[in-house]
């Protein structure tokens, strides 16, 4: 049976990684982040074009730049569901800018301004866009509340809020916690981190 297209347009470090394992449980093929080997401006001017024949090709998204293209992947796949992950702001950006530190990243650059391409020194920056887009998710779907589910993973949501509210039958298999604190102060993580920053292809990492 055809699945319905779940996209989910929460900003990275709100349990996307956890929720993409979680998908991939349930049988979803997931596409995650495109475009690292971009410039800028290449990234800039094709992203949404890219992002929407990916979309078509996979059962569900997650990670950046995708939250960035709701509207448009709501005109492209109508009957689509949308899941917004959502967790506390300071939590958010200290979690962001441990990771990217005061590194630029181009995707960074399009999601939060052409003069803001890192967390640290742009933390104002940051919580406005994070905190602006959850707000502009929520009134997009406002009057289509059977399309929009918001998950706090950091809260306990899991299986009992996503199965229902994708039409599938309740898993008997833990919720993935992936990307804990525990779990980024590990060895493991720290070495999968930088190979992951250096472009080398490494798989399921939880980051």
């Amino acid at each position: 049976m055809k699945k319905t297209k779940a996209f989910c347009v929460g900003f990275q470090k709100t349990g996307t990684t956890s929720l993409e394992r979680a998908l991939q449980t349930l049988d979803y093929s997931v596409a995650g982040v495109f475009g690292r080997q971009l410039t800028f401006e290449e990234f800039r001017s094709t992203f949404v074009e890219a992002g929407l024949k990916i979309a078509a090709e996979h059962d569900a998204v997650q990670d950046m730049p995708w939250p960035l293209m709701f509207r448009e992947l709501d005109a492209a796949f109508p009957g689509s569901r949308f899941i917004l992950t959502v967790r506390d702001t300071d939590k958010w950006y200290n979690s962001i800018a441990s990771h990217f530190g005061d590194k630029p990243y181009h995707i960074t650059q399009n999601t939060y301004g052409e003069d803001a391409p890192c967390p640290v020194g742009h933390e104002e920056r940051f919580k406005q866009v994070y905190e602006a887009h959850n707000r502009a998710v929520l009134d997009y779907f406002k009057d289509r509340p059977d399309d929009l589910l918001v998950m706090d993973l950091e809260r306990g949501d899991g299986w009992e809020v996503l199965c229902p509210f994708l039409g599938v039958p309740m898993s008997n298999k833990p919720f993935y916690r992936t990307n804990t604190g525990k779990y980024r102060r590990s060895i493991v993580y720290r070495i999968r981190k930088r190979l992951h920053l250096m472009g080398v292809p490494v798989g399921d990492l939880g980051i």
